[in-house]
């Protein structure tokens, strides 16, 4: 199986991106300036007005991140993690590859960058929607239809990413917990998603020992990925 891990690229000025595949991080790349988004184009911050497209990620470091799920952008890969979610799937799961300044990608039961579900992978469904702070996206092989089930949730702004990988979703609330899930590639002492659900299930929050104080959680400056 091909390893599924993010590779940024700079061929074709920056038009390579986040694949899985060797690590090859791009360096010195500036975010451009996007065009302005309306805030109604992506998402509403309000997690109760549509508990079933809310993804709630209750992280060992004692946090819960919230991501609004957006079937109007990409509706087969929401409907995958939902489906995965509902299963377990990602119960356990760590972020196996954390770079500063860049992403934390999660999905891979094994660990190692390398799995995927027993699903079919998907088709894309690239959109126009901006790969920004908070910004949860699929992550692939150099195939564009080679989604499963791996995602990232992007620390700062990497527009090289547009229309190459599927965004589905934003974080809504918790993302000083995503802050502060631990570097590496993989980390020596990796973050675990507990427990993912939907709060349309009502599942109580796991009980997790020594939580991180939002206070606590200072991100990093804004650098660009290196290897």
């Amino acid at each position: 199986m091909i390893r599924r891990s993010f590779v940024a690229s700079m061929a074709g000025a920056i038009a390579g991106a986040v694949l899985f595949g060797a690590p090859a991080i791009a360096k010195d790349v500036v975010p451009a300036t996007p065009a302005p988004v309306p805030l109604s184009a992506i998402v509403d911050a309000d997690p109760s007005h549509d508990p079933q497209n809310i993804l709630a990620l209750d992280l060992s470091n004692g946090g819960r991140v919230l991501i609004r799920l957006m079937p109007a952008w990409a509706p087969n890969h929401v409907e995958r993690i939902k489906t995965l979610t509902e299963q377990g799937f990602y119960n356990n799961v760590i972020f196996h590859r954390v770079i500063d300044g860049f992403m934390a990608q999660t999905g891979d039961p094994t660990g190692t960058g390398e799995g995927g579900s027993k699903l079919p992978d998907l088709k894309a469904e690239f959109n126009s929607l901006p790969h920004v702070r908070g910004t949860v996206s699929m992550a692939r092989t150099e195939s564009p239809d080679s989604a499963n089930s791996q995602f990232f949730i992007v620390f700062y702004p990497h527009f090289a990413l547009d229309h190459k990988y599927t965004n589905f979703g934003r974080v809504i609330q918790g993302m000083e917990y995503a802050d502060a899930i631990e570097r590496g590639e993989p980390p020596a002492n990796p973050t675990r998603i507990v427990q993912a659900s939907l709060l349309s299930d009502g599942k109580p929050r796991p009980v997790i020992a020594a939580p991180v104080s939002p206070a606590a959680v200072t991100p990093a400056p804004v650098t660009s990925p290196s290897n």
